[in-house]
């Protein structure tokens, strides 16, 4: 497999990459945060770009970017004084550097993620410090050029400890003009004197409005229940593209369906949830089916402990469900033990390879269990 071949893992299936989206939807104070610092001269070499998977953290790290190797260093103005300063992060699609980009070629980007074993044609499941160290290449040849250079690791989650190692000597003794933008799912994750180096912006998951325009952005169209998609995607892009190609809302609502047939359980529905599952190449779904599962018993788990449902549902008919079978927080303490052992159960089983359908029909009958008290 060669590197044009191989997936790319930082960009969602059927979602344009990241430097291919021209705007960034609901993090305008990020992006403020960011344009505050840069304004007052007081920029930053390393920047940890934090938030859940999915809200556009990557989008705006190609975003700064584009900005830093567009925008002069220093604004100097004319004969009415100094040119204004940036008031966006905005640089237009016919600038040079955004055609640059956007094929690749930029001599002042480096972009590191996972890369493909050239042993085993395979890509790699974490970044090596090989990938991290080739940056010393980069900074060597560019550094004729005078000009900023930025590099992207995206995700900085996915380095190993050697990867990792290798960044930190860069961040204590960055080059001239050299900023580093970290994207990171998990900074808990990360290395303690990584964090400590880098200045942090924080993203918060999207809001219904924020996910239709972006996904509408990306040429996908959000259908109607935009609030259940925004509810059950965790205000993740990412996540709501994959919700809507794998069929997530119809199944969120049918396990909604089966579960307001608790205690009593409609075995046949049951069934058929499970013979679904277990179809030749569904295992996208039932890892789905049981994603949505697990969120499920999260939100009855909630409910019974601050004693109502969630504010906007996820499905048609979930608030009343939810009350009826979490109705005060000892059931709803019952619940989360109910989803901690399922999530137990579900791991062993995918490991073992277990029939999907058998897994599906275990995971009903203690569900039932649990709603019978």
């Amino acid at each position: 497999m060669s590197a044009d071949d191989a997936p790319r893992p930082d960009c969602v299936d059927g979602a344009p990459h990241p430097r291919e989206t021209p705007q960034l939807m609901g993090q305008g104070t990020a992006e403020a945060a960011f344009l505050e610092v840069y304004n007052a001269g007081r920029m930053h070499h390393g920047w940890l770009i934090a938030g859940p998977l999915g809200v556009g953290k990557a989008t705006l790290a190609w975003r700064i970017a584009r900005f830093l190797l567009a925008t002069p260093e220093t604004n100097e103005g004319g004969l009415f004084g100094d040119a204004p300063l940036p008031a966006s992060l905005d640089i237009g699609p016919d600038h040079p550097v955004s055609r640059r980009l956007l094929a690749g070629s930029d001599p002042g980007l480096f972009h590191i993620t996972r890369s493909v074993n050239e042993k085993t044609s395979r890509l790699r499941d974490k970044i090596v410090a090989e990938d991290v160290r080739n940056l010393n290449h980069f900074l060597h040849f560019s550094a004729t050029d005078g000009g900023r250079r930025v590099v992207i690791i995206d995700s900085a989650d996915e380095m190993n400890t050697q990867a990792a190692n290798a960044l930190l000597k860069m961040l204590e003794e960055p080059p001239a003009r050299t900023f580093l933008l970290l994207v990171s799912h998990q900074p808990s994750r990360l290395l303690p004197t990584i964090r400590s180096r880098c200045r942090e912006l924080r993203l918060p998951p999207l809001g219904a409005r924020d996910m239709a325009q972006a996904l509408t952005q990306a040429g996908i169209d959000p259908g109607q229940d935009t609030a259940a998609l925004a509810e059950l995607s965790g205000g993740s892009v990412g996540e709501a593209v994959r919700l809507i190609n794998l069929g997530g809302l119809r199944m969120y609502a049918e396990l909604v369906g089966l579960y307001d047939t608790l205690p009593r359980l409609d075995r046949p529905r049951a069934l058929k949830l499970a013979e679904a599952a277990a179809t030749r190449g569904a295992e996208e779904k039932l890892d789905l089916l049981l994603g949505l599962n697990d969120l499920l018993l999260a939100r009855l788990a909630r409910a019974g402990a601050i004693g109502s449902a969630p504010v906007t549902e996820a499905a048609p008919g979930e608030a009343q469900m939810l009350t009826r079978l979490a109705p005060t927080p000892e059931k709803g303490r019952a619940w989360a033990d109910c989803a901690q052992e399922i999530g137990a159960r579900a791991r062993h089983g995918r490991s073992v390879n277990l029939d999907p359908a058998v897994l599906v029909l275990d995971t009903v009958f203690k569900i039932q269990q649990t709603a019978a008290g």
